[in-house]
């Protein structure tokens, strides 16, 4: 039985996100805040100053949203970007003492679990396996797992739309250097098609993505006017219309995509990164369609904290 407020935090290598549960599982506060931790991480191999402030601001005030609304339980986990960075451990320890909150630096098995188990939830009831897909700021994961959620297969990809963007040096579009990005992520999408056997179980598999990157380019191709993730949360896109939509994208300059009322100023800098990588993998992963999803880690987090 619930009998307590949940939360929980996602503190991602661009965005910084919090969901708050009632006692009845219902959520009654979502917020997020883009973070940029991972800002020059790809360069330095740290998180630097700006970007802790940033991190620590949006958690100091997330901890007292959380006194506010008498949160009695709640997990708050960091991804690629403390993963990686050689003060990531000094940036939680500093959280603990700044806010309060326990900072748990997930391992990329753990990140690829939450995150299925979210996407799951729009899986379709026909299909008896998924491939899913999160493509974060420093790192995208690809699993493989039949539709109750148990993993076949599992690969970390160290590329994510901020590191690959500063990396390859892709704010602006540029067809070259797209190419490079792109050679580097097939290598990894072929090994993971090749060591998951996906030939196997293709016929009976959906392909779900989640992350903001293709809820953004489904708004484009619904042409909501918007960035509209729950409206479009299991949507199920055509794959040759995503094609178009990463074409607009790639067309736009980085001014242009800051105006877009799909991408905005936060995302323009990296958002012609995050659709290379995101049209690399549902290309090289060879489906025709695929199934848009805004539940994530955020939603089995909540139902492990609420449920056990």
């Amino acid at each position: 039985m619930i009998q307590e407020r949940t939360a929980c935090i996602d503190l991602g290598s661009n965005s910084c996100r919090l969901r708050i549960a009632d006692e009845n599982g219902r959520v009654i506060y979502k917020d997020s805040k883009t973070t940029k931790l991972g800002e020059g991480l790809f360069e330095t191999g740290n998180l630097l100053h700006a970007s802790i402030k940033r991190g620590l601001d949006a958690l100091s005030e997330y901890a007292n949203i959380m006194k506010e609304h008498k949160v009695q339980n709640y997990r708050a986990v960091a991804t690629a970007a403390c993963r990686t960075a050689k003060n990531g451990k000094e940036f939680a320890d500093l959280v603990k003492l700044k806010t309060g909150l326990e900072l748990e630096i997930i391992d990329t098995v753990e990140e690829a679990r939450l995150n299925l188990k979210g996407a799951l939830l729009n899986a379709p009831k026909n299909k008896k396996y998924a491939v899913v897909y999160d493509l974060g700021g420093a790192s995208t994961e690809i699993t493989l797992s039949d539709i109750e959620g148990h993993i076949l297969h599992t690969i970390s990809i160290p590329w994510g739309a901020r590191n690959s963007s500063e990396a390859y040096d892709l704010k602006e579009f540029d067809e070259i250097k797209a190419e490079r990005l792109k050679e580097d992520i097939q290598k990894y999408v072929s090994d993971f098609v090749l060591d998951a056997h996906l030939e196997k179980y293709k016929s009976d598999c959906a392909l779900i993505a989640t992350s903001s990157t293709p809820l953004r380019l489904c708004s484009m191709v619904k042409n909501d006017e918007s960035y509209t993730r729950e409206k479009n949360d299991g949507v199920c896109v055509k794959c040759c219309e995503l094609d178009g939509a990463v074409l607009r994208v790639e067309n736009m300059s980085v001014e242009e995509r800051s105006k877009s009322a799909y991408i905005g100023e936060d995302r323009a800098p990296i958002f012609a990164a995050a659709c290379v990588i995101f049209k690399t993998i549902y290309d090289k992963l060879g489906f025709d369609e695929l199934i848009v999803s805004f539940k994530g880690a955020q939603d089995a987090m909540l139902e492990e904290l609420q449920h056990g």
